[in-house]
């Protein structure tokens, strides 16, 4: 597998980041592991499987330009949860909205998509040196009318075992169950993934996806060596952080306009965190703007191994949570949200359209290694109901005259 691969396949790699760094708190207790999905035994790595990957890092690229458009400082999440999230729930998808969810995904438009599921299932294979659990899950509607077909290829494909649930009579108690879920799958890195009001009466399937990774470093860095020192913020501001120091064998780059590049490795060899430094500390902007899937390729590509290169890395931990809808419209998934949507490959009658796609992410990196975590929720709910209103945040409200129109009284409510 290519590097380029190993760095956007699961997003446990650094996300670019602004001036908020986050310093390490002590060391928590043990978290419990991970609950084993039953993906089958893993396949080998195969053309399709290399073409779905391929899309993965086109669909990282995409989403991240969508997510610095919007989001300030830090950014960090998982393209490869995202894309099976919404891999698994593209299956279901039927005419112009499955066409508009293959290209936005960079799937491919046969029955090939598949490869996404044993995508998932190839990086489920125990390894020795490292831990990676990937986790599929499906949450119906007791009662609708799912069709056994669309199960078993979730089932046989993507590990996804199907739940009965009650979203009718008990949404709340749903949510939690669906958290626990993914809190189960996360070594509780990843907790209350859907909020009140994201699972209604309303509400017939969620499609999950849970990612865990914890590698340590083929050459760790020295608690002794590291110090405070400060960082330089794109607003010429600083902030003191924990710098590791460490002598290493590892790929380097320089190139002309100044941008280095570091790629360390994880014990075991199969996995690597690429850092990507511009020059100068106001740099990153024009940076992303070029970041394509061909020009990232021939920026790894540029790497070469020195056996003692000096490296400095900031200890750091990002928590980060995203609401995609915006953001997979803009880049052209638009019918899948709305009356229109066609997911009767799911179900003999249509289960309504995706009212949410949620993600979280958590990365922490200290001197031994990289611990990270995210999750997707997909929530799809019936066409025939308004979704819930939820007033939890500060609103606007207006007395008026009906007939007239006249306003007789306004006001804002920040804080009740």
């Amino acid at each position: 597998m290519n590097r380029l691969t190993m760095l956007l396949a699961f997003g446990v790699g650094v996300g670019l980041f602004g001036c908020q760094i986050n310093t390490l708190a002590e060391p928590a207790d043990p978290k419990p592991e991970p609950q084993k999905p039953e993906p089958g035994p893993a396949p080998k790595w195969s053309e399709d499987m290399k073409t779905v990957a391929e899309g993965n890092t086109r669909f990282a690229l995409d989403l991240y330009a969508k997510l610095r458009e919007k989001e300030k400082g830090n950014i960090f999440f998982s393209p490869y949860s995202v894309h099976t999230a919404l891999a698994m729930t593209t299956t279901g998808a039927k005419g112009i909205t499955r066409d508009e969810m293959v290209k936005v995904l960079h799937l491919p438009a046969d029955d090939k998509m598949l490869a996404s599921g044993d995508l998932g299932r190839f990086y489920t294979h125990p390894r020795k040196d490292y831990e990676l659990a990937v986790a599929n899950a499906l949450w119906g509607q007791s009662g609708f009318p799912w069709r056994t077909e669309w199960l078993g290829v979730q089932k046989e494909r993507f590990g996804a075992g199907f739940n009965e649930a009650n979203f009718n009579g008990n949404p709340e108690g749903e949510r939690k169950r669906i958290n626990k879920w993914v809190e189960d799958q996360t070594r509780e890195r990843i907790k209350d993934l859907l909020l009140p009001g994201q699972i209604t009466a309303n509400t017939n399937m969620v499609l999950t996806n849970a990612i865990y990774f914890k590698g340590k470093w083929v050459t760790q860095f020295d608690p002794k060596k590291t110090r405070k020192v400060k960082f330089h913020c794109s607003d010429d501001s600083t902030v003191e952080v924990p710098m590791m120091h460490a002598s290493m064998k590892c790929g380097y780059a320089r190139r002309a306009d100044g941008t280095t590049m570091v790629e360390l490795p994880y014990q075991g060899g199969e996995l690597s965190m690429v850092v990507i430094l511009p020059k100068l500390p106001d740099g990153l902007p024009a940076l992303e703007k070029q970041l394509t899937p061909k020009v990232l390729a021939e920026w790894i590509g540029d790497l070469k191994d020195r056996d003692k290169q000096e490296v400095s890395l900031p200890k750091f931990k990002l928590e980060s949570r995203y609401e995609l809808p915006e953001h997979l419209q803009a880049l052209g998934m638009k019918a899948a949200f709305g009356g229109g949507a066609d997911f009767t490959g799911m179900a003999k009658e249509s289960p309504g359209w995706i009212t949410s796609v949620t993600h979280k992410g958590f990365v922490e990196v200290n001197e031994e290694g990289t611990e990270a975590a995210a999750a997707t929720a997909v929530v799809l709910g019936d066409s025939a109901f308004p979704p819930p209103f939820f007033a939890d945040h500060p609103f606007l409200f207006l007395i008026r005259d009906v007939k007239r129109g006249t306003i007789l009284f306004m006001g804002r409510v920040e804080k009740p």
